[in-house]
């Protein structure tokens, strides 16, 4: 007779991938199923001008070709009858936290990997059944309790777990054990792997890789050369090969700041927003370092009697941009501090983070034309400092006669940085597309 504990590994550990099945739309139908349920519906941003991208499309949509990235006036005109949705990030954040609500209730150990997925280690959790049990109970009760679908993927790793809940969508379960890799996944093109982008897989392909199975057992010196520390990760990767721990520990950051206490009462306007350009300049480099993105801007100023006041407001769309937060700051500060106060310390705080690959489509919500100068220019912009150092960049108001310039010394306080340490596990680094 076959017991439940035989549904598991004497060593070793049992990890679900869960992946909520086109997410925002679903939550759409969830809420309001007579507008929308079956329909092709569409998350998209300027919504009205037509000149926006679609976020996300519901399945209805993409079985006629509606595709994510596409620009709305090209999907109307594949499909008339579309209907598009403002993106309502509240409205997703919440239904974010009951779905991964229902699936602590299996097991602690849940790491939240964006707004519509996480990964659950269930090895402590027989008492519940079989992995397969688990995996049809959290499934049955998203869509019971949330009218959501979700595909799950089981496995004995992290990276076969994501790997798994992509092969069945919508709503489906996976399976996919070390002993399935070689059938399941060495005759796929290299980019097929989770966390190999096209740039990687172009590299691959100049070396004669081509497929996961040649990857798998391919040349670790030769890896190593081209690619460095990720050269060994690669071919593990390829093996099927991760030991990267499910740590509930491991949230995105709830915040990153900046502040300074200055080196004298500052009054006049002019000097305190220099100190706002050089305190965003730092948090928003530290955001793209962690690649995230901020949905709230948050100012601190204190007087020299150490009265303290903070003020935020929450942007319609999330931003890594230093001249967003800065302009922000500084209407912040000039509706709420008036001219002549002394000012004592000033800070720069962004919250409400999101993972940057999770919010990458909504950059639309910017402007799309614009979006990829000012990705362009950061990267430069970050490279040069990668390279040279802090103050290899300097825009006029971060000038050394500044007397605000001090802050990009010792003297200034960084907060808030439980994510910086992700950057340097392969698995959180999928390379960019």
């Amino acid at each position: 007779m076959t017991t439940i504990e035989h549904h598991y590994p004497k060593q070793g550990r049992v990890i679900l991938h869960i992946d909520m099945n086109a997410f925002y739309c679903s939550v759409h139908e969830a809420v309001e199923p007579e507008l929308y349920r079956g329909k092709p519906i569409a998350v998209a941003g300027s919504v009205e001008l037509r000149r926006g991208i679609i976020v996300t499309s519901s399945y209805a949509a993409r079985s006629i070709g509606i595709k994510t990235g596409m620009q709305v006036r090209q999907a109307l005109k594949i499909c008339p009858d579309l209907i598009l949705i403002r993106p309502d990030f509240e409205l997703y954040r919440g239904f974010s936290r009951r779905f991964m609500q229902i699936a602590y209730s299996y097991s602690p150990m849940v790491e939240s990997m964006s707004i519509d997925e996480c990964f659950v280690d269930i090895t402590g959790s027989k008492q519940f059944g079989t992995p397969l049990e688990i995996a049809s109970a959290i499934q049955l009760r998203i869509m019971k309790e949330l009218q959501l679908p979700c595909s799950i993927g089981v496995a004995p790793n992290k990276l076969l777990a994501k790997m798994g809940s992509d092969m069945k969508k919508p709503n489906g379960i996976s399976v996919l054990r070390l002993r399935d890799v070689p059938k399941v996944l060495w005759d796929q093109p290299c980019n097929y792997l989770y966390g190999i982008g096209k740039k990687t897989a172009d590299k691959l392909t100049k070396l004669g890789i081509f497929t996961l199975g040649q990857l798998a057992v391919g040349d670790e010196l030769l890896l190593s050369k081209h690619f460095g520390i990720m050269g060994p990760h690669l071919k593990r990767s390829a093996n099927g090969i991760d030991n990267s721990p499910v740590n509930p520990e491991q949230e995105q950051s709830k915040s990153i700041g900046h502040t300074t206490t200055l080196p004298r009462d500052y009054i006049e306007r002019k000097e305190i927003h220099r100190v706002f350009l050089n305190l965003a300049d730092q948090v928003a480099r530290r955001l793209r370092k962690q690649e995230l993105m901020a949905s709230t801007i948050q100012i601190t100023i204190r007087d020299p009697e150490m009265r303290t006041i903070t003020r935020s407001v929450t942007l319609p769309t999330p931003t890594e941009h230093m001249d967003d937060i800065y302009r922000t700051s500084c209407q912040l500060y000039d509706h709420q501090w008036e001219d002549g106060n002394p000012v004592r310390l000033l800070g720069i705080t962004v919250q409400n983070l999101t993972s940057k690959e999770e919010t990458f489509v909504q950059l639309d919500l910017f402007d799309y034309e614009k979006q990829p100068k000012r990705e362009n220019l950061n990267k430069i912009m970050d490279g040069l400092r990668d390279k040279f150092g802090e103050n290899a960049i300097l825009t006029a108001g971060m000038m050394s006669d500044d007397p605000s310039a001090f802050i990009r010394n010792h003297k200034s306080r960084g907060t808030s940085l439980q994510m910086d340490h992700l950057k340097n596990n392969p698995l959180h680094k999928e390379e960019e597309k």
